[in-house]
């Protein structure tokens, strides 16, 4: 078999025979070089605003609801290490909302993908600490080219306001159980108290610890370059950030295809991108029947198990007495009803498909009251099948007096946990009230009737009425403690000290490390559960509409705002002003703490821990 062929010769066409032989090296030559050029198929996982525990309920026309959990982003990162067809994978952070909690927990999931060696990149527009450590736990660190690096270190700024107080005629009258608790400082101090100061110095002393640990390892820097890092990125450019060792290279987006595949060893690779989080589906409202989507919009949500379920109970926000609701006091975010959680804690005891429970608490704690309420309903299911308890940033006060309900407490390093101790109190206006020329009449009935007046401050012995009745509770909390986790020593843990994660652990108020997945796995394992065996759900079930309509207007039809609607809308002002003027962090740290005074105005004993801590 002959044939011709023309080869391209500096510019000239010349014909030439080849024999079969030729033909087949020809042919060789040929699909060597587009092995050459070979594709490459990399995982891509987006994250973007923020990262939430639990899904939001349904929308309005059946469209799950927007965002991603935590649980998700985790699903994912797991199953890109069992697939054999990705490279690599890319973490791309668009404004994503990361805690210290998050970055803990998808640690493990980071580093199976690492160990099914597979490449971890992290891209990102800009890295502040956060950033930095989630970066820390990947192969590769890349920054947009003109991008910016902040590693400031950790900082709070403590506001107290017992000077502003007798300035405009208010005192703050507290009383605290625990010489460590730090509840009522800002209102009742101008400064921080000796207790105070070695509390919460030894709390910011471990996560200071804590985010230098992690970049040393991750980055592989010791304390000198680090330090040194510290120094030079307090607002770093894209090129200093490299040479300092925080990020590995600065890369324009429209570039990082090549950046992935030189990485690889591959320069010339094509890489095909494979999202790991897919798209949610959505109701087609252009061609959807109308009765359909009216139907819809008032269907109950199906929240039924179909075969073996581990529940996940959430505790996230403050502790109140009732129903949960969405966002608190002077907007201060949910808060926890002890109505809603019994509900669900119930439906739970009672159904035979669900054979485990984990408390995913993050919460400062609240209400005495609601805290033991909560606590009773989980030790009646804990008589029944395992209960336990994954902490994500915080299981303080009545949130760890509800953690120690759990047969098992699971934590992260930056967990905070603690602050067994008891606060209660008012604020009393008559000075104010007499500025602003309002004249009180108080008019009581009753030997204690006039105890919460805000006309006036207690006396000596009302004082000590009310530190008896929080010493009572003091010693139940203690006590709930103790039942719970038979190896603490109290003189070490209690009296409102915080702690973090592996400190805790060493005093025996907590079992062991690890996220919410880690507790869920390990819950599987002791239950006998094989893996793709059982379910994972969400308590409190997602609303229906019908029931979120009822609780924004009090019942269908209702349309009149309401005083209490107004009043929202006054907070809603405030809130809005005070954030203008101090700035959101700084605004925050007054607004949380003045929701659970308000609280106060309607159970005097609260057990709460510090409300605000905000590290950037």
């Amino acid at each position: 078999m002959r044939i011709a062929a023309v080869v391209a010769l500096a510019g000239l066409a010349v014909a030439c025979p080849l024999t079969d032989a030729r033909v087949h090296a020809a042919e060789s030559a040929t699909v060597h070089v587009a092995a050459a050029v070979k594709e490459m198929k990399v995982g891509l996982l987006e994250l973007e605003g923020a990262i939430k525990e639990r899904q939001a309920a349904a929308g309005l026309f059946g469209e799950t609801g927007k965002g991603q959990t935590l649980r998700d982003v985790i699903a994912a990162l797991n199953n890109a290490a069992k697939d054999d067809s990705l490279a690599g994978v890319v973490i791309r952070l668009k404004d994503a909302e990361l805690t210290a909690t998050h970055i803990q927990e998808l640690a493990p999931a980071i580093k199976a993908v690492r160990d099914a060696g597979k490449k971890v990149h992290l891209f990102a527009e800009g890295y502040s600490a956060l950033e930095l450590r989630l970066g820390a736990l990947c192969d590769r660190v890349l920054v947009q080219s003109g991008g910016g690096v902040m590693l400031p270190g950790v900082h709070i700024d403590e506001m107290y306001l017992a000077d502003m107080f007798a300035w405009a005629g208010i005192k703050a009258d507290f009383v605290q159980v625990g010489d460590f608790k730090g509840a009522s400082e800002m209102y009742a101090n101008s400064k921080p108290s000796k207790a105070w100061e070695e509390n919460i110095n030894g709390l910011l002393d471990s996560m200071y610890g804590e985010l230098r640990a992690e970049l040393k390892a991750g980055r592989k820097l010791n304390d000198a370059k680090l330090d040194k890092a510290m120094e030079e990125a307090w607002l770093a450019s894209d090129a200093t950030a490299v040479a300092t060792g925080l990020v590995d290279e600065a890369v324009d987006l429209p570039n990082l295809e090549k950046a992935v595949a030189k990485a690889h060893g591959s320069p010339d690779a094509k890489v095909e991108w494979s999202e790991l989080l897919g798209k949610k589906d959505k109701t087609d409202l252009a061609n959807a029947n109308p009765f359909t989507l009216f139907s819809k919009m008032f269907q109950k949500p199906d929240h039924s198990p179909k075969r073996a379920t581990i529940a996940v109970v959430h505790i996230d926000g403050a502790i109140v007495d009732g129903d949960s609701s969405s966002g608190g006091l002077l907007s201060g975010g949910s808060s926890v009803g002890s109505r809603t959680i019994r509900r669900a804690l119930a439906e739970l005891e009672d159904n035979d498909l669900i054979k485990g429970v984990i408390l995913r608490i993050d919460s400062p704690g609240g209400s005495a009251i609601a805290s033991e309420v909560i606590w009773q309903g989980v030790r009646r299911v804990a008589a029944k099948k395992p209960v336990w308890a994954s902490v994500g940033g915080m299981a303080a006060s009545g949130g760890y007096y509800i953690a120690v309900g759990a047969d098992k407490i699971y934590l992260n390093p930056s967990s905070i946990v603690g602050s067994i101790g008891v606060v209660g109190g008012k604020f009393a206006l008559g000075g104010l009230m007499d500025k602003m020329k309002i004249n009180i009449v108080p008019r009581s009935r009753g030997p204690r009737a006039g105890m919460m007046s805000i006309a006036s401050g207690w006396s000596d012995a009302d004082k000590a009425f009310v530190k008896a009745k929080m010493t009572e509770t003091y010693e139940q909390f203690a006590g709930r403690v103790s039942q719970g986790r038979k190896e603490i020593d109290l003189s070490k843990t209690a009296e409102g000290r915080l702690f973090t994660g592996q400190k805790a652990i060493e005093l025996k108020m907590a079992d062991r490390m690890g996220g919410v997945q880690t507790a869920i796995n390990d819950l599987a394992g002791q239950l006998s559960l094989a893996s793709g065996s059982y379910d994972v759900m969400d308590w409190p079930a997602p609303k229906g509409l019908e029931e979120m309509l009822e609780n924004l207007f009090g019942g269908i039809g209702v349309t009149a705002p309401s005083g209490e609607a107004a009043g929202v809308s006054l907070w809603a002002q405030i809130d809005r002003a005070g954030a203008a003027v101090l700035g959101q962090d700084a605004w925050r740290q007054v607004r949380e703490p003045m929701s659970a005074a308000l609280q106060m105005q309607r159970e005097p004993v609260l057990l709460i821990g510090p409300r605000v801590l905000i590290f950037r």
